[in-house]
């Protein structure tokens, strides 16, 4: 339980846990020591232990005489003059055999313990590795935490008090449990004293025989003794127990108490969380009420109350996400993520943005100018950061007058698309008309005759075009294109259509079809 301590107070009572815990560990290792030797004297040792029994008497004795002799050696040895090289070995050689004589005594007394049934030795070692794990375990440094109201306050978030809620209650349970099971020992001691209190109370009661033999009679009163130590041991660890339940009372208590803290704070934090969902419900009834006003338009009142209440419930909703999850720790990660975020959101805002620049350029687009985008041909109005916007005219096949539609494009198309512009220099176009005949007129005929005079009314037209053309041009690439307009025949269910195709400047195209369909109609009627 006592990494579980999260307060100041928490971790003095695990303190306190640990150091009755210890004690009562060290009082049943002791209860232990003497219950196994009491065994031992009272076992009447027979067969294989008694032999091994006067075998580990022997030895005893033979290391005493092993441990006389080094003494001796040793003590010759250290005295003044010059000693004889064999000295110093029988020093060696005696000591050698003092440790060999050793292993045997000790390989001897477990093959004794092991006959006998004496497990002191094993209780004495465990004992040791108790021992050296406390202190092991007493050398680490041990956090004191704060108390319990400033721990609590660290709960800033509604997500992390739920967490520590759960921690307290799986904490709590864990306390109770250990409690519990403390009780329990406290029964089983409890009982194991009563049994060996009615042991002792009926041996003390018993009728005194008269005992001749002065060894028995002493080992007889020193096993009442031990049994009287091991029942002080009894009391000792029943109310070691006793203490360490009321430590995991008081624990649990403490608990208790953070718990109430917390739930304070979560109540206070779902309070704040419904004042905001009612502040975002005002703010909605008030934006409404803002925007009824007469004075305002029905599309520019419908477009403010929607921005206002996106604004609202954007603003209701960090606050109620700060509420729950506390301003973001990782600030550097945060931002680059937004960062990206947005860049993917703007995007083509960005784009057109850069568009910009490619349209306020030398070959880009101006106020005024004729243009053709994304397949809609219009007069440019405005071009601004983000948008150029221009008056329809009309698509190829109509008259080039205004529609009366404005258009507006994001600038992004001047990356991503293309775009036509007829009112700069050599900005020329092929346009075609279409004239039907009957089909027993003299077709060929009619034919040179339009032709011809397509060609005197395009003639200064083709001309330019061709001059134009060719000093744009880069090498010889266009020195023999032909500007001249060109005549072709087509059949059709009425007759024939003779199919007219001429060179012309894109801003003069509507005037240009205009005279020619004139001349053309002034020639068929003669």
């Amino acid at each position: 339980m006592a990494p579980l301590a999260v307060t100041a107070e928490e971790t003095e009572y695990a303190h306190d846990a640990e150091r009755l815990a210890d004690h009562e560990v060290d009082q049943t290792f002791a209860a232990a020591l003497r219950q196994a030797n009491l065994q031992t004297q009272r076992r009447a040792l027979t067969g294989e232990a008694l032999e091994l029994s006067k075998k580990v008497a022997q030895l005893k004795l033979l290391i005493q005489q092993d441990q006389a002799q080094v003494n001796s050696l040793t003590a010759d040895s250290g005295k003044g003059g010059a000693q004889p090289a064999v000295d110093n070995d029988d020093l060696e050689v005696a000591k050698a055999q003092l440790g060999l004589d050793s292993d045997e005594l000790v390989d001897a007394q477990r093959e004794l313990d092991r006959a006998s049934g004496d497990n002191s030795t094993q209780i004495k070692e465990e004992l040791a590795a108790h021992e050296a794990t406390m202190r092991q375990y007493d050398s680490k440094p041990n956090g004191d935490g704060q108390v319990a109201v400033l721990s609590m306050k660290k709960h800033r978030t509604l997500a992390t008090q739920i967490a520590s809620w759960f921690s307290q209650m799986e904490r709590y349970r864990l306390l109770q449990q250990a409690q519990q099971q403390t009780q329990n020992d406290i029964d089983a001691l409890t009982a194991g004293h009563n049994a060996l209190a009615a042991k002792v109370n009926a041996s003390a009661t018993a009728p005194v025989q008269d005992v001749t033999d002065h060894t028995t009679k002493i080992s007889s009163i020193k096993g009442r003794s031990a049994e009287r130590q091991i029942l002080g041991i009894y009391d000792d660890r029943i109310q070691t127990e006793q203490q360490l339940a009321a430590v995991y009372g008081k624990w649990s208590a403490q608990v208790l108490l953070q718990h109430r803290i917390l739930m304070h704070m979560i109540l206070r934090s779902l309070a704040l969380i419904f004042l905001i969902a009612i502040c975002m419900v005002l703010g909605d009834a008030l934006v409404r009420r803002l925007t009824a006003h007469p004075t305002l338009d029905n599309r520019q009142a419908q477009t403010l109350r929607s921005v206002l209440e996106v604004s609202v419930q954007l603003l209701g909703s960090v606050f109620i996400l700060l509420i729950l999850f506390g301003s973001p720790q990782q600030t550097p990660t945060i931002l680059g993520l937004a960062t990206a975020a947005l860049t993917i959101a703007l995007q083509d805002f960005i784009v057109a943005f850069l568009g910009w620049f490619v349209l306020i350029g030398k070959h880009g687009i101006h106020v005024g100018d004729r243009v053709e985008i994304d397949g809609v041909n219009g007069e440019v109005t405005e071009v601004g950061l983000f948008r150029t916007s221009m008056l329809e005219t009309g698509n190829d096949s109509g008259t080039g007058h205004l529609t009366g539609r404005r258009i507006t494009f994001l600038n992004s198309f001047a990356i991503r698309g293309k775009y036509f512009n007829f009112s700069t220099t050599g900005q020329w176009m092929w346009d075609e008309i279409t004239i039907g005949i009957a089909a027993t007129q003299d077709v060929h005929a009619t034919a040179e005759r339009i032709h011809k005079a397509v060609l005197e009314e395009t003639e200064e037209t083709a001309r330019a075009a061709k001059q134009e053309l060719e000093r744009g041009a880069r090498g010889d690439s266009l020195r023999g294109l032909s500007t001249d307009s060109v005549v072709s025949l087509r059949t059709s269910s009425t007759g024939i259509d003779i199919k007219v195709q001429y060179i012309t400047r894109a801003s003069e195209r509507t005037e240009m079809r205009n005279r020619l369909y004139q001349h053309l109609i002034d020639l068929l009627h003669v």
